[in-house]
């Protein structure tokens, strides 16, 4: 009993320090958004800010043109995770529930685009939207991410596990197959849905790559394109307090959706983890 009580202690005391490290960050970054610039870069840092200096979240606000930039990242975030969420969940419903031609050659094909590094695929997609003449708009931005060789994969697992006496059953009383997809299988792999649309939104919400490349008007640009510029602004140092202040303007909508859906996120984890 002794032994498994100092196990207890360990793994208690690691799951905190687990947590400061993971917390600490997220700190810092609210106290010196709060800071002035001399105390943001005093040595030895400054943990506390002598007064909070509210005005850097104002600042932040008018320096990059917050309203814009966060109705861009909302349009692209939005409708590409609705776009992929639909596109993924049917294709995955096709690789796990569905029998035709070259189903597992095409399945091994989508997933090789796992091994391959996203930026070898920046050239070409540049090229076909320059073709399109849609550089400088959202649906620059929004088209290459409509499907997700990732969601494609974690949705056949879901799909997959389903019982087939389900569909002979819904088959037997007269439903078709988009029947069955819509009204039997959906809402049995609603874990992994909420779980892909999580996915989706951090990645485009904090998407900088692309964005960057294909954008280069201001009224075009995302909030990660504008943090990465703000932090150019300054001609002999980075305004420290503003950035942070900018940063947590921006990063609050997917702080919002994870304590939302916290519950079933990590639930879908631990379901797909006993799945496989």
């Amino acid at each position: 009993m002794q032994i498994k009580g100092y196990k207890k202690i360990i793994l208690h005391f690691l799951l905190i320090l687990g947590v400061i490290f993971t917390v600490f960050p997220f700190l810092w970054m609210i106290l010196t958004a709060l800071k002035t610039l001399s105390e943001s870069m005093a040595i030895p840092p400054k943990i506390f800010p002598a007064s909070p200096q509210w005005s850097n979240f104002k600042e932040a606000l008018n320096t990059i043109n917050f309203p814009t930039l966060f109705k861009n990242t909302v349009i692209y975030a939005v409708v590409t995770t609705i776009g992929q969420v639909t596109m993924c969940t049917m294709a995955g419903y096709s690789f796990a529930r569905i029998e035709f031609p070259f189903k597992n050659a095409i399945f091994v094909l989508i997933m090789s685009v796992l091994m391959v590094p996203t930026q070898i695929f920046l050239v070409p997609q540049f090229q076909i939207i320059n073709k399109l003449g849609l550089l400088n708009t959202i649906t620059a931005l929004i088209l290459p991410s409509m499907f997700s060789a990732f969601g494609t994969f974690l949705m056949r697992q879901f799909f997959s596990q389903i019982p087939k006496e389900l569909e002979e059953a819904a088959r037997i009383d007269g439903s078709g197959q988009f029947k069955i997809f819509k009204d039997i299988c959906l809402p049995i792999v609603k874990p992994g849905i909420v779980t892909l649309v999580i996915t989706c939104l951090l990645f485009t919400w904090n998407n900088l790559m692309w964005p960057l490349i294909v954008n280069t008007l201001p009224e075009k640009m995302t909030l990660s394109v504008g943090l990465a510029n703000l932090s150019a602004t300054g001609h002999y140092a980075v305004n420290y307090p503003v950035y942070m202040a900018s940063a947590l303007i921006a990063i609050w909508p997917m702080i919002l959706l994870f304590a939302i859906f916290q519950k079933q996120f990590i639930e879908s984890l631990a379901s797909s983890g006993m799945k496989g």
